[in-house]
């Protein structure tokens, strides 16, 4: 898959574009052992929810539509709650775990939520992780440093709105909750009650030799999915594979950051410290122009490997697909990229 032409003329992000090359074995190696390991754990609760299969022919939202609410930073710009409540939008709303908090802090309850991320710690922060302490976030400056929910910033503050939240509604969320996800992850998503989907992350071709996704299936047999490495395009495969919805309206999928964030403001941040100085930061990043509505935008090796697998699930899709992010570097065939309030009118009665 080619990137946008306007990467090839920016010269800058030389040792990004190598990273790219290499993502998909650098992705196996940070998360394949570790989401094998969570899914032989979690069998034992596997019977405290259904399989995935069980949520196709449930009527989920009004229509044959749905849009799909991440968390990138065009939320904050845009606000699409807004949007979507101002409308009477009626169709499904699927979200990442990382927007559960935006949504019900704006008085809308998604029809269905999606994890896929093994991470120990993290994810469950999005939740609202019953045990957060002051001794973790000296650990941890993940979560303040991030460009994505500001809030998080007021980490203990947040964290009990969340934990307060879902309280409230989580019994009333379903939740497409991958086998790779971490203990405290799925501890945490009993304790609220939600109503679980259990499903397989695609962690290689099932069809080759030693193939980890078909050891993943072997050992629970439920149905695996091409979450495309990331929560967004797992909502999006939600949405057309599983719901079959045929018009799927995309918000939050920035896959990048706007031109002025600093880089400390990244996710990866700490890990390019790592191998190289604060001035040799530039080698990491490339810069993308979206002509749709001509502003240019930066991204990582992990978000550009993001993007280019997401627009290969597109070519795929049996629905039209619609960024209404106005913003970020997801763009191009089979994509329209349109403004949200122009979806909402289309879809909304």
């Amino acid at each position: 898959m080619n990137p946008p032409e306007s990467v090839k003329k920016n010269p800058s992000g030389h040792t990004a574009k190598e990273l790219i090359a290499n993502m998909e074995q650098i992705t196996w190696e940070r998360t394949g052992p570790m989401s094998l390991e969570n899914a032989q754990r979690n069998v034992k609760f596997l019977d405290r929810g259904k399989s995935l299969v069980d949520l196709r022919g449930v009527p989920v939202g009004e229509g044959d539509h749905a849009v799909i609410v991440a968390s990138g930073p065009s939320i904050k710009f845009k606000d699409p709650a807004k949007a979507i409540q101002s409308s009477g939008y009626k169709g499904a709303i699927i979200c990442a775990e990382s927007a559960i908090r935006y949504l019900l802090t704006h008085g809308i309850v998604p029809d269905l939520m999606v994890t896929v991320d093994p991470h120990p710690q993290r994810i469950v922060r999005w939740l609202g992780d019953p045990d957060l302490d002051e001794e973790k976030l000296a650990k941890d400056d993940y979560f303040r440093r991030q460009d994505m929910d500001e809030q998080f910033a007021r980490e203990l503050e947040v964290n009990q709105k969340i934990i307060d939240l879902l309280d409230e509604h989580g019994k009333e969320i379903r939740i497409a909750l991958s086998t790779s996800s971490s203990e405290v992850l799925v501890n945490r998503v009993l304790e609220i009650g939600m109503q679980i989907y259990w499903w397989n992350p695609m962690l290689d071709d099932p069809d080759a030799e030693n193939s980890a996704t078909r050891e993943l299936h072997e050992i629970n047999g439920l149905p695996c999915v091409n979450a495309g490495g990331n929560v967004g395009a797992a909502a999006f495969m939600m949405a057309d594979a599983v719901l079959e919805k045929k018009h799927v309206g995309l918000v939050g999928m920035d896959l990048s950051y706007y031109d002025d964030t600093p880089y400390r403001n990244t996710q990866y941040y700490d890990a390019m410290l790592k191998v190289a100085d604060e001035e040799d930061l530039d080698q990491f990043f490339i810069r993308i122009h979206n002509p749709h509505i001509d502003k240019w935008f930066f991204t990582d090796p992990a978000y550009m490997w993001y993007r280019e697998s997401f627009m290969e699930i597109a070519q795929d899709a049996d629905c039209m697909i619609y960024n209404c992010t106005e913003g970020g570097i997801l763009f191009g065939d089979p994509i329209e990229f349109i403004p949200f309030q122009r979806f909402l009118e289309k879809f909304s009665s």
